[in-house]
């Protein structure tokens, strides 16, 4: 295994000159769970942010999250901002007797362009209902109902809900969580390393059938434009490449599994998303994973005057 400073993952190319440089980390393992290859600070601790949610999802079905089909996919969700999205929300938090006010998540606008631009012509201001992480956060408050825990203090690392996310986490990463913070949405943040995080993706994959694991693996697969968005690289990729489950995460983070074992995990180090999908869509070229919709996500197009001039395109080849 590769460690020391992130190394080179992707260029930006503008009219036949490299314009920008991205660096990152990348973990990938085979099917039997051995390293494939890694490059960069692939051992390190690191924040998954949202690419921690299917192991939320996970631990709250352990604690009796009454949730299956899109509203489990949407309760593992950072989601557009879309009706389908806010209806779900809702659909979930009703199941607790409960409404968008219980939801301490940050307020925030759909992100989906389309979607916000519509959202604020019909009057709408921030809220933590149109906020992608409410899907979680109504899953949150749904498993402190269950379980008769306090709902008002759910966001607490105490609370019981935190402590079993917690244990979750590092359980299916196969290492104790590496440290606690707080995520952008409000909630603990657990971290653990890029080969943790693959370690994470897999061990959802390979769960039996059935298990709160396989069946956050199972929603996902079925329902991606819940844990996404209708129009997100997301869930195209898991749309086109059968037998594979992703989650994207803020800060360039970007996981995969597929159902024979395999995955990657994909860190960029300053943050821009643009490359994390080309990256990881030359990770699992690299683990002989092959559909007609990673051509499509290989390369970004870089405009000039509103047409392509060049690409973002990777260059794990040459550091991992």
């Amino acid at each position: 295994m590769h460690a020391g400073d992130a190394v080179l993952v992707a260029e930006v190319v503008r009219s036949g000159l490299v314009e920008s440089r991205h660096r990152g980390s990348v973990a990938a393992l085979a099917a039997d769970g051995s390293v494939a290859f890694a490059a960069g600070r692939a051992d390190e601790p690191m924040y998954p942010r949202s690419s921690n949610k299917p192991a939320q999802a996970a631990a709250m079905l352990r604690l009796g999250l009454p949730l299956e089909g899109e509203l489990l996919a949407l309760a593992a969700a950072s989601h557009s901002g879309e009706p389908i999205h806010l209806d779900g929300v809702r659909r979930i938090l009703a199941l607790g007797g409960l409404d968008e006010s219980a939801l301490r998540n940050t307020p925030g606008f759909p992100i989906d362009h389309d979607t916000m631009v519509d959202y604020v012509r019909k009057g709408g201001e921030p809220s933590s209902l149109a906020a992608d992480c409410s899907g979680k956060h109504a899953a949150m408050l749904l498993t402190c109902v269950v379980n008769a825990w306090p709902v008002e203090d759910y966001l607490d690392p105490a609370h019981p809900l935190q402590a079993a996310i917690h244990d979750t986490v590092g359980s299916l990463a196969g290492a104790p969580v590496a440290h606690t913070g707080v995520d952008g949405c409000g909630a603990p943040l657990f971290a653990v390393s890029l080969v943790g995080l693959a370690r994470l993706f897999r061990s959802l994959a390979l769960a039996p059938p059935g298990s709160p694991e396989r069946r956050v693996a199972d929603a996902i697969q079925a329902h991606p434009e819940y844990t996404s968005g209708t129009t997100r690289d997301e869930a195209q990729l898991i749309r086109g490449v059968p037998g594979l489950f992703a989650k994207a995460g803020a800060e360039a983070v970007l996981a995969a599994a597929l159902d024979d074992g395999r995955a990657v995990a994909v860190k960029i180090d300053d943050g821009g998303a643009r490359a994390r999908m080309p990256v990881l869509v030359a990770a699992l070229r690299r683990l002989g994973v092959g559909a007609p919709v990673l051509d499509a996500l290989a390369d970004a197009p870089v405009l000039g005057g509103g047409h392509p001039v060049g690409t973002l395109r990777p260059a794990l080849d040459r550091s991992a």
